[in-house]
């Protein structure tokens, strides 16, 4: 008789506590679309984290890393879905891992993530990515690989932001690539692909004249030039 009791008790608070479940479950969705609807970030993260709580979902942890990455929250985003290159991620998380990890620091860890993107849906947006973080990383053939491909595949209508200055802006993907070819070219040899280098970037410059960075880039090669040049114009002892 005392185990039936002791029985009927578990399952009752069994019960109490699935409606329990069920009734907070109910709540943080409606809260969640009010927040959505109010444009009030942070509401939409403290209803996406409890609901991620109450009924864990692969689904539900992507979008909540996703706000975080968009909010800039890079470190939070990477800490709800982890880092590692995993085979069945969706889309949603390896964009997160990517960025996430490319915005702090790790681009080592950042290629794989990129690549997985550019394996499932092949661009020139992800290419030039790559080729930035392979540049970073010193892997001047894996750059090449992906630079000759966004110069072959990117579009007039593709753009690409710059920060250096107080006002962003925007020149042609294809300017930004052959950016990206110039330092490859420079880093191959620092002493005598300057002239190449410099060449490449003037004619970006021809196609992009408000691309602020080239001109930044090709006044510093050509202080190495002179500065190289002085030094072999001195007498050895």
């Amino acid at each position: 008789m005392k185990r039936l009791f002791v029985l009927g008790f578990l399952v009752s608070s069994f019960i109490m506590s699935a409606q329990s479940n069920s009734d907070l479950l109910k709540h943080y969705e409606a809260y969640y679309k009010q927040m959505k609807k109010q444009g009030d970030v942070q509401g939409i993260i403290n209803a996406m984290t409890h609901l991620n709580v109450l009924s864990p979902s692969p689904a539900r942890m992507d979008t909540l890393a996703y706000i975080y990455m968009s909010e800039d929250k890079y470190m939070q985003a990477l800490n709800t879905i982890g880092y590692e290159r995993m085979v069945d991620d969706s889309d949603i998380a390896i964009e997160v891992k990517a960025i996430s990890l490319k915005a702090v620091k790790q681009p080592e860890l950042a290629i794989g993530q990129f690549e997985e993107m550019f394996k499932r849906n092949p661009n020139a947006l992800i290419a030039y990515e790559l080729a930035e973080l392979c540049l970073q990383t010193q892997k001047l053939d894996e750059a090449d690989k992906h630079i000759t491909y966004g110069l072959a595949n990117a579009k007039d209508d593709m753009k690409k932001a710059f920060y250096e200055t107080q006002t962003p802006y925007e020149v042609s993907l294809k300017s930004a690539f052959m950016y990206l070819n110039a330092l490859s070219t420079y880093n191959k040899d620092k002493k005598e692909n300057i002239d190449k280098a410099v060449d490449i970037l003037d004619a970006t410059l021809k196609l992009s004249p408000n691309f602020n960075l080239i001109q930044l880039t090709k006044n510093e090669l050509l202080r190495q030039k002179q500065v190289l040049q002085a030094q072999a114009e001195q007498p050895k002892n």
